[in-house]
Protein backbone atom coordinates (compact mmCIF):
# COMPACT_ATOMS: atom_id res chain seq x y z
CA UNK A 1 0.00 0.00 0.00
CA UNK A 2 2.99 2.55 0.43
CA UNK A 3 4.74 1.54 -2.43
CA UNK A 4 1.12 2.57 -4.70
CA UNK A 5 1.19 5.48 -2.38
CA UNK A 6 4.35 6.80 -3.54
CA UNK A 7 3.71 6.12 -6.58
CA UNK A 8 0.66 7.90 -7.11
CA UNK A 9 2.41 11.31 -5.57
CA UNK A 10 4.96 10.88 -7.91
CA UNK A 11 2.34 10.94 -10.77
CA UNK A 12 0.33 13.56 -8.95
CA UNK A 13 2.58 16.44 -10.68
CA UNK A 14 2.44 14.68 -14.33
CA UNK A 15 -1.68 13.90 -13.73
CA UNK A 16 -2.45 17.51 -12.51
CA UNK A 17 -0.32 19.34 -15.28
CA UNK A 18 -2.02 16.99 -18.07
CA UNK A 19 -5.46 18.25 -17.02
CA UNK A 20 -4.64 22.27 -17.06
CA UNK A 21 -3.28 21.38 -20.83
CA UNK A 22 -6.85 22.21 -23.05
CA UNK A 23 -6.66 19.95 -26.74
CA UNK A 24 -5.13 21.41 -29.11
CA UNK A 25 -8.37 22.79 -31.09
CA UNK A 26 -9.32 25.00 -28.14
CA UNK A 27 -5.80 26.09 -27.33
CA UNK A 28 -6.05 27.59 -31.17
CA UNK A 29 -9.61 28.38 -31.55
CA UNK A 30 -8.76 30.40 -28.21
CA UNK A 31 -5.19 32.18 -29.54
CA UNK A 32 -6.77 32.95 -33.11
CA UNK A 33 -9.90 35.07 -31.00
CA UNK A 34 -6.90 37.86 -30.69
CA UNK A 35 -6.91 38.37 -34.54
CA UNK A 36 -8.36 40.07 -36.91
CA UNK A 37 -11.42 37.94 -38.23
CA UNK A 38 -9.43 37.42 -41.54
CA UNK A 39 -6.52 36.31 -40.60
CA UNK A 40 -7.55 33.43 -38.18
CA UNK A 41 -7.76 30.51 -40.22
CA UNK A 42 -4.09 31.43 -42.01
CA UNK A 43 -2.54 32.04 -38.70
CA UNK A 44 0.32 30.11 -37.46
CA UNK A 45 -0.83 28.94 -33.72
CA UNK A 46 1.58 28.25 -30.92
CA UNK A 47 0.22 26.18 -27.92
CA UNK A 48 1.20 23.57 -24.86
CA UNK A 49 1.92 19.96 -25.31
CA UNK A 50 1.11 17.34 -22.52
CA UNK A 51 3.87 18.57 -20.70
CA UNK A 52 3.93 22.07 -20.74
CA UNK A 53 6.07 22.86 -23.28
CA UNK A 54 5.68 25.50 -26.12
CA UNK A 55 4.93 24.11 -29.70
CA UNK A 56 3.91 24.61 -32.85
CA UNK A 57 0.38 23.33 -32.76
CA UNK A 58 -0.78 24.66 -36.33
CA UNK A 59 1.39 26.09 -39.37
CA UNK A 60 -0.37 28.59 -41.50
CA UNK A 61 0.44 30.63 -44.42
CA UNK A 62 -0.49 33.85 -42.91
CA UNK A 63 1.67 36.79 -42.04
CA UNK A 64 0.63 36.74 -38.35
CA UNK A 65 1.80 34.37 -34.61
CA UNK A 66 -0.58 33.81 -32.46
CA UNK A 67 0.11 32.20 -28.83
CA UNK A 68 -2.39 30.26 -27.28
CA UNK A 69 -3.39 30.94 -23.33
CA UNK A 70 -0.45 29.68 -20.92
CA UNK A 71 -1.90 27.40 -18.45
CA UNK A 72 0.59 28.26 -15.42
CA UNK A 73 -1.02 31.70 -15.54
CA UNK A 74 -4.08 33.01 -13.85
CA UNK A 75 -7.00 34.32 -15.99
CA UNK A 76 -6.71 34.09 -20.13
CA UNK A 77 -4.37 35.88 -22.00
CA UNK A 78 -3.52 35.22 -26.08
CA UNK A 79 -1.70 36.95 -28.35
CA UNK A 80 -1.15 37.44 -32.22
CA UNK A 81 1.53 39.34 -33.61
CA UNK A 82 3.58 39.96 -36.95
CA UNK A 83 5.55 37.18 -38.42
CA UNK A 84 8.30 40.17 -38.45
CA UNK A 85 8.36 40.14 -34.90
CA UNK A 86 8.92 36.37 -34.52
CA UNK A 87 13.19 37.21 -33.42
CA UNK A 88 12.45 39.28 -30.81
CA UNK A 89 10.13 37.72 -29.40
CA UNK A 90 11.36 34.15 -30.17
CA UNK A 91 14.65 35.37 -28.32
CA UNK A 92 12.57 36.66 -25.29
CA UNK A 93 11.28 33.24 -24.74
CA UNK A 94 14.62 31.82 -25.54
CA UNK A 95 15.91 34.23 -22.71
CA UNK A 96 13.13 33.10 -20.25
CA UNK A 97 14.20 29.19 -20.04
CA UNK A 98 17.42 30.56 -19.88
CA UNK A 99 16.43 32.15 -16.50
CA UNK A 100 17.36 35.77 -17.54
CA UNK A 101 15.18 38.15 -15.67
CA UNK A 102 13.40 40.88 -17.50
CA UNK A 103 15.51 43.68 -17.55
CA UNK A 104 18.20 41.17 -18.40
CA UNK A 105 16.25 40.17 -21.52
CA UNK A 106 15.52 43.81 -22.23
CA UNK A 107 19.37 44.60 -22.25
CA UNK A 108 20.28 41.58 -24.05
CA UNK A 109 17.95 42.12 -26.82
CA UNK A 110 18.80 45.76 -26.75
CA UNK A 111 22.64 44.85 -27.28
CA UNK A 112 21.94 42.48 -30.22
CA UNK A 113 19.46 44.46 -32.03
CA UNK A 114 21.33 47.72 -31.91
CA UNK A 115 24.32 45.44 -33.00
CA UNK A 116 21.84 43.98 -35.91
CA UNK A 117 22.79 40.72 -34.51
CA UNK A 118 18.92 40.40 -33.93
CA UNK A 119 17.01 41.44 -36.74
CA UNK A 120 14.01 44.19 -35.96
CA UNK A 121 11.01 44.90 -38.27
CA UNK A 122 11.76 47.44 -41.07
CA UNK A 123 8.23 48.81 -40.40
CA UNK A 124 5.32 49.14 -37.76
CA UNK A 125 4.74 45.41 -36.73
CA UNK A 126 1.37 44.59 -35.33
CA UNK A 127 0.65 42.66 -31.72
CA UNK A 128 -2.98 41.80 -30.95
CA UNK A 129 -3.44 41.00 -27.02
CA UNK A 130 -6.64 39.35 -25.64
CA UNK A 131 -7.49 38.80 -21.91
CA UNK A 132 -10.33 38.29 -19.75
CA UNK A 133 -11.33 35.95 -16.44
CA UNK A 134 -11.56 32.17 -16.12
CA UNK A 135 -15.01 32.75 -15.21
CA UNK A 136 -15.87 34.34 -18.60
CA UNK A 137 -14.18 31.36 -20.80
CA UNK A 138 -15.86 28.05 -21.40
CA UNK A 139 -12.52 25.73 -21.60
CA UNK A 140 -14.60 23.19 -23.87
CA UNK A 141 -15.30 25.34 -26.67
CA UNK A 142 -12.29 27.68 -26.79
CA UNK A 143 -14.89 31.11 -26.10
CA UNK A 144 -14.17 33.88 -24.14
CA UNK A 145 -17.10 36.26 -23.39
CA UNK A 146 -16.28 40.45 -22.61
CA UNK A 147 -12.67 40.05 -23.14
CA UNK A 148 -10.41 43.26 -23.46
CA UNK A 149 -8.11 44.31 -26.15
CA UNK A 150 -4.66 45.76 -26.08
CA UNK A 151 -2.77 47.30 -29.16
CA UNK A 152 0.54 47.48 -29.84
CA UNK A 153 2.38 48.63 -32.73
CA UNK A 154 6.35 48.14 -32.59
CA UNK A 155 8.29 50.61 -34.58
CA UNK A 156 11.90 50.19 -33.40
CA UNK A 157 13.74 53.64 -32.83
CA UNK A 158 10.75 56.08 -32.93
CA UNK A 159 10.42 59.22 -30.77
CA UNK A 160 7.64 61.15 -29.62
CA UNK A 161 9.00 64.24 -32.26
CA UNK A 162 9.41 61.20 -35.06
CA UNK A 163 5.42 60.42 -34.65
CA UNK A 164 3.95 63.04 -32.99
CA UNK A 165 2.99 60.96 -30.23
CA UNK A 166 2.69 61.75 -25.94
CA UNK A 167 4.64 59.56 -24.21
CA UNK A 168 2.08 59.02 -21.60
CA UNK A 169 -2.04 58.63 -22.78
CA UNK A 170 -4.30 61.79 -21.71
CA UNK A 171 -7.50 60.10 -22.25
CA UNK A 172 -8.79 56.41 -22.33
CA UNK A 173 -8.06 54.90 -25.54
CA UNK A 174 -5.87 57.32 -26.81
CA UNK A 175 -2.14 56.07 -28.22
CA UNK A 176 1.10 56.78 -26.80
CA UNK A 177 4.66 55.49 -27.64
CA UNK A 178 6.43 53.75 -24.74
CA UNK A 179 10.16 52.71 -24.52
CA UNK A 180 10.82 55.59 -27.26
CA UNK A 181 14.43 56.08 -29.60
CA UNK A 182 15.03 52.09 -28.26
CA UNK A 183 14.68 48.93 -29.96
CA UNK A 184 11.61 48.27 -28.78
CA UNK A 185 9.66 51.68 -29.26
CA UNK A 186 6.01 50.65 -29.75
CA UNK A 187 3.01 52.43 -29.87
CA UNK A 188 0.08 51.27 -27.13
CA UNK A 189 -3.62 51.47 -27.94
CA UNK A 190 -5.77 50.25 -24.83
CA UNK A 191 -9.43 50.95 -25.04
CA UNK A 192 -11.55 50.99 -22.04
CA UNK A 193 -11.98 47.80 -20.54
CA UNK A 194 -15.23 45.78 -20.12
CA UNK A 195 -14.41 44.52 -16.84
CA UNK A 196 -12.06 44.23 -14.43
CA UNK A 197 -9.69 41.06 -14.50
CA UNK A 198 -8.43 39.08 -11.69
CA UNK A 199 -4.42 39.71 -10.74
Amino acid sequence: MRTVKILLLMLFPVIANAQTILPAEVQIKTAVLAAPEEERETATVLGYNVNGKLITLREGKGGIICVADDPNQEGVRVSCYSKKLEPFIARGRQLTAEGKSEMEKREIRKKEADSGELPMPDAPSMMYILSGTNENYNSETGELKDGNFRYVIYIPYATAESTGLPTKPFAPGMPWIMDPGTHRAHIMVTPPIKQEEKK
